[in-house]
């Protein structure tokens, strides 16, 4: 798991230029409120446009974790901007991806930090491959959870990394230490327990704010099963004394193993229809329809505590849902404003009663109103 319009704290994207970026050799587009449809064959670029979207304004990709696979072919580097607006303050978002060095993200030509997130939308993304949010292992559905916590609270963002740090030192003392435990592991425990007890207060709460919005969502896209988010902690501790306690009870099979077998980082977030696990049990479309729920619940909480919906980037969402349940998905992406960017191979998958800015994309080129190249 951004805002946008014209207000004080309300920033959005006005702008977007992508330069040697996958297949799109130069691609600029202005952006307006609302629903903006990219349409155009497979392979025309059209969740590029997308991907450049987000990796200029996060400094990541949502697709790959080897960034360079985004340059052009045959270019040295490749580089994505986003012009952020809020009122009269307007802000460059920069993503540089150079071959030989690497990635580079920048805000107003100075490397971008953590508190730069307040200055840009937050952001609900919606691709085929993240799916594996629902049907993956946990540690994409804790990684998710944790973003969008930071998204809410951006001064708690360090509660997380703390406790990857010490995690990180725990697990190292842990396989040095041939079996027997090094004086300075309770020290390490102490600074795991003090973080792990409110990185799963954190995450509850989080929790507790999408719970009843899932369900929302859920009903409103057309899932006929009850749907349920279920946050799982592996720990039940409420105060650091009692993690510390429950470390210390299973020091021993930790040094067996030579690593941490307890904490928030094996907690789950659990997804379910009817009462089933929706990643054994639930079909294709209904894992869609999840995903789709959890990123409509985010919406509505980052809405009602920002003020302003996030920015939507939705990858043909709409391939795997009837007639219907397209009309739903139109409805919610209009009912409270924002800006929204869904791609498509047919402009008529979305509902002709959604009003919409519509963009031809074809072979890497940007066709429409406010595009050029």
């Amino acid at each position: 798991m951004e805002a946008d319009s014209g207000g004080p704290g309300a920033p959005r994207v006005s702008a977007l230029e992508l330069r040697a970026f996958r297949n799109l050799e130069l691609a600029a587009l202005e952006l307006a409120d609302g629903v903006t449809l990219l349409a155009g064959p497979n392979g025309a670029g059209k969740t590029n446009v997308l991907e450049g979207l987000y990796m200029s304004l996060a400094g990541r990709s949502p697709r790959t974790r080897s960034e360079r696979e985004a340059i052009a072919f045959g270019a040295p580097a490749g580089r994505c901007e986003a012009v952020v607006t809020d009122g009269e303050e307007r802000h460059l978002f920069r993503c540089a991806i150079v071959r030989a060095e690497g990635r580079f993200h920048q805000v107003d030509s100075r490397p971008a930090g953590p508190a730069d997130a307040e200055l840009r939308p937050a952001i609900c993304v919606f691709m085929p491959d993240r799916l594996a949010l629902i049907k993956g292992p946990p540690a994409a559905r804790r990684s998710h959870l944790d973003r969008f916590a930071a998204a809410l609270w951006p001064a708690r963002a360090e509660i997380r990394r703390r406790y990857a740090r010490a995690l990180s030192q725990r697990n190292a003392l842990l396989a040095r230490a041939a079996g027997q435990a090094p004086p300075s592991l309770e020290a390490w425990d102490r600074e795991l327990a003090e973080a792990g007890v409110e990185l799963i207060a954190l995450r509850a709460a989080t929790v507790d704010l999408l719970i009843p919005r899932f369900a929302q969502a859920a009903s409103e896209l057309g899932l006929s099963e009850s749907a349920e988010l279920d946050y799982r902690p592996r720990s039940s501790a409420r105060e650091a004394e009692e993690l510390v306690a429950e470390l210390a009870e299973r020091r021993g099979s930790d040094l067996g193993r030579g690593y941490s077998g307890h904490g928030p980082h094996l907690d789950e977030l659990g997804f379910a229809l009817g009462g089933r696990l929706a990643r054994r049990y639930a079909s294709q479309g209904q894992q869609r329809l999840s995903l789709l729920s959890l990123l409509f619940a985010e919406r509505a909480v980052l809405t009602e505590r920002r003020g302003r919906p996030p920015l939507m980037l939705l990858d043909d969402v709409t391939s795997e849902l009837d007639t219907e349940r397209r009309g739903h998905l139109g409805a919610r992406l209009t009912a409270d404003g924002g800006q929204s960017l869904i791609t498509s191979t047919d402009s008529s998958d979305l509902p002709a009663n959604v009003a919409r800015t519509e963009i031809e994309v074809r072979d890497g080129a940007l066709l429409g109103p406010g595009a050029r190249a």
